[in-house]
């Protein structure tokens, strides 16, 4: 039977977390009460603290260390494996400060997407993206310190059971078995022609996801193939790698493409945006880039063109994980240009700088009977280019 597990440390939030429990309970929803308490002493739950703990890959003295930080983090790392060993998780809810949604988010985060996950937290109004990551994570403002219950506290963690037990108890029904299969394509603005066009000629057979290259974007759509979710890639926009390796403000992390090189999925990739680098405002830019050519995208967005030596590195590590794939694989380069503005007349136009993209990942990527790598006469964007890449995605899929 499925039930919410209720997580949080009980040595400071048992009157807060049994609060919640009783109104998911109060709604028909069965319960499951966890301890992630580091002090090591013992409180009333369905699941000890000691017992997630020892799921730390050293064991539980790496929880119970006396100091606060290393405790949490730990306890954090043991409760995300605890979480896969369970198979009656039909949602998640957790309340509290940072140290809570610290040790809970991260098992919320393994959990798969469309599990339904509640954090109530008072760090929940600021930056939540190292919480929440690529999941579907709910996060509510407490509002008030998730501390006693008061006239604030109740109905925001009443609000928050009863959302989860409304996920829970009408889940959106699963699709039939004659769905169309899912798949996964990355797009930026300066490359929405491309995925517009190539999502047109695949949607009458394809449900197709479209991920936007945020860094996020493409960590969520990661997760999905690494859940199953999501059956091919049409990896059009590869420009969070650019971020990552100049020090963007969308950057990937380095385990992109890494969900592809494990499951093997149908894989079609090319080379879109990476004649940029993003920050905010222009006055956000650091002062080391000041002097390099800028593009003020929107008031909120400037784009800095890549160099020649940046764009060499993006070729090698590309090169060097499409060469772990051994799935079908099929990564095309448009030659005419890998955004919009990379054409001629275009802002970013700057042919020596595409060349050293191009030839770094000629230079270093191992053909393969299932690995091909193919040079496009066209921008990224020209309906030639997409045709390409439906092309190559159906060569692929027809044969996998």
């Amino acid at each position: 039977m499925a039930r919410a597990y209720v997580c949080g440390t009980l040595d400071s939030k048992a009157t807060e977390l049994g609060f919640i429990q009783a109104c998911l309970e109060a709604a028909g929803v069965a319960t499951c009460l966890v301890d992630l308490g580091t002090s090591g002493e013992a409180a009333p739950a369905d699941v000890a603290a000691r017992e997630v703990a020892a799921h730390h890959p050293k064991g539980e003295a790496a929880v119970f260390t006396g100091d606060r930080g290393s405790a949490v983090g730990a306890m954090a790392e043991a409760f995300a494996r605890f979480v896969l060993t369970r198979d009656d998780i039909g949602g998640m809810i957790g309340a509290g400060g940072s140290g809570n949604t610290a040790l809970v988010t991260p098992a919320m985060r393994a959990l798969p997407v469309g599990v339904p996950k509640v954090m109530v937290s008072t760090v929940a109004s600021g930056n939540v993206a190292p919480y929440v990551g690529p999941a579907d994570i709910l996060m509510l403002h407490a509002v008030a310190d998730v501390q006693g219950l008061n006239a604030i506290t109740r109905r925001v963690l009443g609000n928050a059971a009863h959302a989860l037990a409304g996920m829970m108890l009408h889940p959106i029904p699963a699709p039939a078995a004659a769905t169309k299969p899912a798949i996964g394509l990355t797009m930026f603005g300066v490359t929405t022609s491309c995925v517009q066009q190539v999502t047109r000629a695949l949607e009458a057979d394809y449900d197709c996801l479209v991920f936007h290259a945020t860094g996020t974007g493409g960590q969520a759509l990661e997760k999905l193939v690494a859940s199953g979710l999501v059956g091919a890639m049409l990896d059009i926009t590869t420009t969070e790698i650019a971020d990552l390796l100049v020090g963007g403000v969308l950057p990937a992390t380095e385990d992109r493409l890494e969900a592809v090189i494990q499951t093997g999925i149908p894989y079609v990739g090319s080379l879109g945006a990476l004649d940029m680098v993003n920050f905010g405002a222009m006055e956000t830019v650091p002062e080391r880039f000041r002097d390099r050519r800028l593009y003020v995208h929107n008031p909120q967005v400037t784009l800095m063109r890549t160099t020649v030596e940046e764009n060499a590195r993006f070729g090698a590590w590309l090169a060097a994980r499409l060469n772990r794939m051994e799935g079908p694989v099929r990564f095309l380069v448009p030659e005419g240009g890998v955004s919009a503005i990379d054409a001629p007349g275009q802002p970013f136009f700057d042919p020596d700088a595409d060349a050293a993209l191009f030839a770094a990942l000629e230079a270093d990527f191992r053909p393969a009977p299932n690995r091909r790598l193919a040079r496009v006469a066209h921008n990224i964007n020209d309906a030639a280019f997409a045709a390409a890449c439906v092309a190559a995605f159906h060569e692929i899929t027809r044969t996998s």
